[in-house]
Order: C-alpha cells, then sequence, then structure tokens
C-alpha cells in the first residue's frame, strides 16, 4: 500500500481534528524514521493508518472483533481505549490488504506499546505522542529526547503514558506495563559526555 492509497482510505472515515493529528503523525513517524535508519514509506503508512478506527462507534468496533475473532484475540476484554489500534490493524490487514506485519504491529499497539518493541512499532508510538499539535507537559523535553536515544524516550513516553491513565482514574492496559518494564530492562546506558 502507497501512502497515497492509505490516505484515500482513511480520510474520508476522519474528522478534520482527527486527520489533522493523522499528518501531524506521519510527518514526525518520517523524521524520526529518518534519524532511525528505518524505511520511511513504512513509517509515512503506518501513521496514516494508526487512528483509521479511533471515530468508529464501540459497536462496529466490537462487530470487527467477533468477525475476527483469531486476529482480534483478546481485544474486547482490554480497556476500550486501546480499541481502535487493534481495530484499525484488523481493518488494514482484512479490508485494505496491508500484508506487512511490521506495519500491523505499528498500528495495533500505538497506543499501549508492547515488550519488545520494533524500530517502526517505537517510532509510530512516540510519533503519536509527540505530533506538532500535542501540547501536553513535558512534550517539549520528549521532542528533543526521542533525536538523541530513541530507547531512553521511548521509556518516558511508556511511563507518562501509565501515569496519566493512574492519574484519570482509567484502566491500565497490562501490555502498556508489559511494555514499560520491557523497556526499562533493555535500554542502554546512557553514554557518558567528555568534559563538561
Amino acid at each position: 500500500m502507497t501512502v497515497e492509497q492509505a490516505k484515500s482510505i482513511v480520510k474520508p472515515l476522519l474528522s478534520e481534528k482527527r486527520w489533522t493529528h493523522t499528518k501531524n503523525v506521519k510527518k514526525m513517524a518520517v523524521k524520526l524514521a529518518r534519524r532511525w535508519g528505518c524505511d520511511g514509506e513504512k513509517a509515512a503508512v503506518s501513521a496514516i493508518l494508526h487512528d483509521s478506527a479511533k471515530e468508529l462507534p464501540k459497536e462496529q468496533l466490537l462487530q470487527i472483533f467477533a468477525d475476527n475473532a483469531i486476529i482480534a484475540l483478546d481485544a474486547p476484554k482490554r480497556p476500550t481505549p486501546v480499541w481502535h489500534g487493534i481495530a484499525a490493524a484488523i481493518l488494514a490487514q482484512t479490508r485494505w490488504g496491508v500484508q506487512d506485519e511490521e506495519i500491523l504491529s505499528a498500528i495495533r499497539c500505538h497506543t499501549t506499546g508492547k515488550p519488545d518493541m520494533s524500530l517502526l512499532d517505537k517510532i509510530l508510538y512516540l510519533a503519536d505522542m509527540t505530533s506538532a499539535e500535542r501540547d501536553w507537559p513535558g512534550v517539549e523535553e520528549l521532542r528533543s529526547l526521542q533525536m538523541q536515544d530513541l530507547d531512553a524516550a521511548l521509556c518516558l513516553a511508556l511511563k507518562r503514558s501509565i501515569d496519566f491513565v493512574n492519574d484519570k482514574g482509567g484502566t491500565l492496559d497490562p501490555e502498556s506495563v508489559a511494555a514499560y518494564e520491557y523497556a526499562e530492562q533493555h535500554k542502554r546506558p546512557p553514554t557518558s559526555k567528555q568534559g563538561g
């Protein structure tokens, strides 16, 4: 699937605000892909598709899971705010012909993360949190960090996301906790700086 094909599918499904977010995520994903040596086309396609199910009604998301129970796995048992990523990956695979496992994985885990994330998974997760319209406290720090140390940025982003859900009294997705614990255990130690 090309970026243009993805746009033609997704744009009609989204409100103007959500489409603006999607375009911003694409720009950030391509920037991060360039910085970290990831396929820019894959990053762009993943970003365009990532929120394709975001504005679908709950009943429609549940129907997508029911119709695709084998690949939906336990999606209906997970917190509803994470459903759209799983549904978007299912739609990409079953309706729009995306067979690239890297793209499908990045779309599926863009809200929660997961243990042992691929480079593309990390890029889409971070691009979604740091896209141009985001203005939460600390987003500038994360934008800067993700250009210096992708793994440290991922750990910070996962922690912020977990804290946000906890602070709001929401239901935490176990995958987010597992992703954070894995990322913390596997991040590289910071390189020592000379002089100063």
